[in-house]
């Protein structure tokens, strides 16, 4: 069995403490979510689940191409959302106001990448989104992205994207980051 690998942007640790500061009080009035730790907060670009360590190596020379080819961008996380749809909510996240093309753009060079280095990726549609809590059964959301609505920040530079490791344990996952991809400083080819 491989490693279970994603390519993905981590905010940075000031807006971490923002949104944690933001959702703390907010957490309690929904206790049928599984909130996700603020220290594994991410936007996944490319979910490979296990790979082989045999095509770690090309992976991480695709990787390192696709970085070369994207700009540094920037983001700016706003705008609440559910999986499937609020009202049969199964996770809960914000989305993004302002990098949502440019983020689309790096997930499919990333997921374009992994295929190069012959790994396997999810196919599923991407949607730009940071997961802040999962349920076990379909809930009603819709007060609580309505709250999420709220949430305002200021957005960042996005300068690198990283290649992590789930470790999958009884109470929630842990991620190691294996390897960082700058993003190239030049324009878009």
């Amino acid at each position: 069995m491989g490693a279970r690998l994603f390519t993905a942007l981590v905010p940075p640790a000031a807006l971490v403490e923002e949104l944690d500061a933001f959702l703390g009080p907010r957490r309690p009035a929904e206790p049928r979510l599984r909130w996700t730790r603020p220290e594994g907060w991410h936007l996944t670009t490319a979910f490979m689940g296990d790979v082989p360590e045999r095509a770690v190596d090309p992976l991480v020379e695709a990787l390192a191409e696709a970085a070369d080819r994207t700009p540094a961008f920037r983001l700016r996380l706003a705008g609440g959302g559910a999986f499937p749809w609020p009202l049969e909510t199964m996770v809960l996240w914000l989305g993004l106001a302002e990098g949502a093309s440019e983020l689309t753009s790096l997930a499919e060079r990333s997921r374009n990448a992994a295929v190069r280095a012959g790994v396997r990726v999810d196919g599923a549609r991407f949607v730009p989104h940071l997961t802040l809590a999962r349920a076990n059964r379909a809930i009603d959301s819709t007060r609580l992205v309505r709250v999420l609505d709220t949430f305002d920040a200021d957005g960042w530079t996005a300068d690198e994207f990283v290649l992590i490791q789930s470790h999958l344990r009884d109470r929630g996952n842990r991620y190691e980051v294996l390897h960082r991809f700058a993003l190239s400083t030049g324009s878009r080819d």
